[in-house]
């Protein structure tokens, strides 16, 4: 589709944004560029003034430090009709710092007021999908779950579960994340059902008995009593259909241990009940999960490590103007020698 631009610094400053309750950006005002760095408005105005609009350009992003590139397909459906050519790398790859991982052809009034819009999306996107890569790693075949929607605003929680995906996570908690990329979204049962029935082992049988079949049977032991009691008690309610207990004890209470989690193993193993897995969420880092892997754990959500990873900072220059080499000082001239693109438009 070609967008309609916001083209001017007097239209910038003259905007009225709509009276809402959500503040978040529809596509529309991305793809309008209303969240654009208005100085690249301001340039699209001089450029216009001068005849300058059309100049044919190359542009380069690139990553500043290493990760997991994510957010290249939306960020690619942003350019789709406006005239340019794309090619970029593909989504769930490992880069290196200065890798390009999208380059850019055509008339700078095609895309130059998207400059924001497209870092931004692959910043974010890239910056959560490096830090799933990293747990997803750390726990090695024990399967990561991503639970960070609840850590961000949720116009962007679907970006970052799909991000989440891209770096590993085997699933995601929120149902657009999960939907989007045709997956069933992921999840136990919250304490707030724990806490209105008043007893672990009636909420199992409520879950047990309401829920599909398909649904897995995971219950969380650690909002009443001890969690190696209350998960013997729910293991011998629902017997074989238990598939795992969650562990999700506070910071307060001294959180998940390893010492925790491997007395726990031991003595539903002890119990007969070897067949149920120990699933652990809250506050999980890539060193607890190592360590809590190795006591024993056989599945981990993991939230706000995710959500809250640094964004994969990204940078986009100009390399060509007219067909002809520039850079700014500190920046090598020309088109940058890239292995890892593939044409997306």
């Amino acid at each position: 589709m070609a967008n309609h631009f916001i083209d001017s610094i007097e239209a910038v400053w003259a905007y009225e944004p709509p009276e809402r309750g959500i503040r978040s950006a529809t596509p529309d005002e991305i793809a309008s560029g209303l969240t654009a760095d208005s100085y690249f408005v301001g340039t699209r105005q001089i450029l216009d003034d001068l005849g300058l609009t059309e100049t044919p350009v190359t542009a380069e992003v690139f990553a500043n430090r290493d990760g997991v590139v994510a957010g290249v397909d939306e960020a690619v459906s942003l350019l789709a009709g406006e005239g340019v050519e794309v090619e970029a790398a593909e989504d769930g790859g490992e880069v290196t710092a200065k890798t390009v991982v999208m380059r850019i052809r055509g008339p700078y009034r095609a895309f130059g007021l998207y400059e924001t819009a497209l870092l931004g999306t692959l910043a974010s996107a890239s910056g959560w999908a490096t830090a799933a890569r990293a747990v997803v790693r750390a726990a090695g075949s024990v399967p990561v779950y991503s639970f960070g929607a609840r850590h961000v605003h949720p116009a962007v929680a679907p970006v970052l579960d799909r991000a989440a995906l891209l770096g590993g996570c085997q699933g995601a908690s929120s149902i657009l994340g999960a939907r989007q990329v045709g997956q069933l979204p992921s999840g136990t049962m919250p304490h707030a059902l724990l806490l209105i029935l008043g007893d672990t082992v009636k909420a199992a049988e409520a879950y047990d008995r309401v829920m599909p079949k398909a649904a897995p049977r995971v219950v969380l032991v650690d909002t009443f009593h001890d969690e190696i009691e209350e998960a013997l008690r729910v293991a011998g309610e629902l017997g074989a259909r238990l598939q795992a207990v969650r562990l999700d004890t506070p910071k307060e209470r001294g959180g998940v241990t390893a010492d925790l989690v491997r007395e726990l193993r031991f003595r539903l193993d002890q119990a007969g009940y070897g067949h149920v897995g120990i699933f652990v969420s809250g506050g999980l880092t890539p060193d607890r999960i190592a360590e809590l892997r190795e006591a024993g754990a056989t599945g981990f959500g993991v939230g706000s490590y995710i959500a809250a990873a640094p964004p994969l900072d990204m940078t986009m220059d100009l390399k060509e103007v007219n067909g002809r080499p520039v850079a700014k000082r500190g920046r090598l001239p020309g088109i940058t020698p890239t292995a890892n693109l593939v044409r997306r438009i």
